[in-house]
């Protein structure tokens, strides 16, 4: 891969793009907000095949291949009952063979350089050199210096955070914790992310909350048993290492409801889910009085608030009916901020002991919206571009359009935000790369002088989100 890839075309600005690249390049990991499944590092089992390793799982790659008309049963995906019906060599083929539709999109850029930097494969893909590729990573996730434990430590991560349920037993943290993983030097933590029990719109929200007393042995029956509850599993996941929590709302809808008014609300609703289900207005109450609740709880308990809105799940009912959800037919949405927010901020927003960190799918919203909230609340914090932008041009966007209203250091640096074990360094790769080509422009443009650049680009990759997520132990000092 070429070194100055992703730097500026100017030869000026690149040669100051490649100077502050050389102080963040070698800075370790830090990855706050994903989803690598913890019994992969904790029983530390050999990758998959390669299309199940890069492929199957990647609803970037399935739903571009499926929007030219390749179901994802041709690429190993499995149907809503667990049956798979192309084999891993027959995937990788289909997946080669339309290789050309990657031109120009992030995954391309990922995926090329994990071959490359992780596996050493630097064969081009395409039907031709399918299997050559196929037999070359399969040799490759083979070797014991391939395994995820190797990997992680081979990349450079320092903290790696997993996104688990409150009815998760935490035993694959519990392991790694034993074995030494649960130190200063290499971490892998949970992060609570709340919503299979405070979204009664799930279809196994009833269940959900029902499991939720069992684990804590809180009557469900009252409105203060179920905050309990949740207030119980939180320490629990602290204890576990957790600094975070995650909330994936539709909205950002929130509510500052009477407890009386709330305690009615959480009545009616487990009526109505024990019957024909609940109405869709009191569950988007709801959950929004159960985020200005988790606000609460974080200002007691110091744990991180994540909420991301602005997603559309589901939205082609084919692939769902199909292949269940989460299958790749998420589309993003306008998303209200300013107003939706109000009752929770107007609560907490100004306490300095609350961290709100705000993603978003609606990239209109980051100048108008999110980066004056930044800008102006103590508690709001923005975090990285996401999702359908955590790609180069998404990233440049995402700088330009907030810099000059929130600045550097009320965001939040990056998080690769992957299911894709092998992605992270990548991804990260390419975040420090782009930052490091913004902060090149405003010093040739002698908007900034070289050494605060520097110092920027060294916030931005290591800093910022050590310092957002309390993994130095709460010091605000940049």
């Amino acid at each position: 891969m070429d070194q100055d890839r992703l730097f500026p075309a100017d030869p000026t600005t690149r040669a100051i793009a490649r100077e502050l690249y050389a102080e963040v390049r070698g800075l370790p990991l830090i990855s706050p907000h994903g989803h690598v499944d913890p019994a992969m590092l904790a029983d530390d089992v050999a990758l998959p095949d390669p299309a199940a390793l890069f492929v199957t799982p990647d609803h970037y790659l399935t739903r571009m291949l499926y929007s030219q008309g390749i179901s994802p049963l041709r690429l190993g995906v499995p149907d809503r009952d667990g049956r798979v019906h192309a084999g891993p060599r027959e995937a990788w083929r289909t997946f080669c063979e339309h290789w050309y539709l990657f031109r120009g999109t992030p995954s391309r850029l990922w995926l090329e350089e994990s071959l490359a930097g992780i596996f050493g494969v630097t064969r081009p893909l395409g039907p031709a050199t399918a299997d050559e590729v196929y037999d070359e990573l399969a040799a490759r996730v083979a070797d014991p210096e391939f395994r995820p434990r190797a990997l992680l430590r081979r990349f450079g991560i320092e903290v790696l955070a997993t996104t688990d349920s409150p009815l998760d037993s935490l035993e694959h943290h519990a392991k790694l914790a034993a074995e030494g993983w649960g130190g200063p030097g290499k971490r892998v933590i949970p992060t609570f992310r709340s919503d299979a029990v405070t979204d009664p719109s799930r279809p196994d929200w009833l269940a959900s909350v029902i499991r939720l007393g069992e684990i804590t042995g809180n009557d469900m029956g009252s409105y203060s048993g179920y905050l309990a509850a949740l207030a119980r599993r939180r320490e629990d996941f602290k204890r576990a290492g957790a600094t975070a929590t995650d909330h994936g709302t539709p909205t950002a809808q929130t509510a500052d409801l009477e407890p009386a008014g709330a305690a009615r609300l959480y009545d009616r609703l487990l009526r109505d889910a024990a019957e024909d289900g609940p109405d869709p207005a009191d569950a988007e109450l709801f959950r929004a009085q159960l985020l200005t609740e988790s606000a609460r709880m974080s200002v007691d308990d110091g744990l991180v608030m994540q909420l991301h809105p602005g997603a559309q799940r589901n939205h082609d009912r084919y692939l769902y009916a199909e292949f269940g959800p989460d299958s790749g037919g998420d589309i993003p949405v306008a998303t209200d901020y300013v107003h939706a927010l109000r009752p929770l901020l107007d609560r907490f927003g100004d306490d300095p002991r609350l961290r709100l960190v705000l993603f978003t799918l609606d990239e209109s919203a980051y100048s108008r919206e999110l980066a004056p909230l930044a800008g102006v609340y103590p508690a709001v914090y923005l975090g990285p571009p996401w999702w359908f932008y955590d790609s180069p041009e998404g990233m440049r966007r995402y700088r330009e359009l907030t810099t000059e209203t929130a600045g550097f250091y009320n965001t939040v640096g990056f998080n690769d935000d992957t299911r894709a074990f092998p992605s992270i360094p990548v991804r990260h790769d390419v975040a420090r790369r782009v930052d490091c080509g913004f902060l090149a422009r405003l010093v040739a443009e002698e908007r900034l002088p070289a050494d605060e650049a520097a110092e920027v680009a060294r916030d931005l990759a290591y800093r910022l989100p050590k310092r957002t997520y309390r993994l130095d132990g709460g010091s605000d000092a940049p």
